[in-house]
């Protein structure tokens, strides 16, 4: 895979948000093996952008790697300074899978009744809720009603 080009535009922004990121990968002696090349791309698959520490004193040996690894990975090099290198890669959105007949289903609430004297101990109730059903503040089941959207944000209405 050839690695990505970008925009300095885009390049400067990618630098800023990695600014604060961790390294998720670290290369040691062994330098550029299957299981790094296994980590980075499940790195990049799942945050998209990702700091990778190198621990070599070589900046020659770093920039090749730095290369190889946008290459085979697919990347984009965003940033090299000192040890750390910084790859960028688009994440790929996964589908949704929407299943029609799933709705809320019931879950179990606890509910606190005080007693009016301050005599008593206050009742836990446990009651189950439905997907349809809602608790009001004062500890009653309700049905829910639909929500009517807002005719001010173009949800319909007049």
């Amino acid at each position: 895979m050839p690695a990505l080009s970008l925009t300095p535009a885009e390049r400067k922004a990618h630098r800023a948000e990695a600014h604060h990121l961790d390294p998720v990968v670290m290369i040691g002696a062994e330098g550029l093996t299957p299981a790094v090349l296994k980590e980075a791309d499940a790195g990049l698959s799942a945050h998209g952008l990702i700091k990778v520490r190198v621990f070599s004193d070589e900046r020659s040996s770093r920039e090749a790697l730095f290369a190889s690894l946008c290459d085979q990975l697919g990347a984009a090099p965003i940033q090299h300074i000192g040890k750390l290198l910084v790859l960028w890669r688009p994440v790929t959105p996964k589908p949704k899978v929407e299943d029609e007949r799933r709705k809320a289903g019931p879950r179990t609430v606890k509910i606190l009744k005080f007693s009016k004297s301050g005599n008593h101990r206050a009742q836990v109730k446990k009651l189950t809720v439905l997907g349809n059903q809602r608790l009001t503040a004062g500890g009653i089941v309700k049905r829910a009603k639909r929500r009517v959207p807002s005719s001010k944000k173009g949800g319909g209405g007049a």
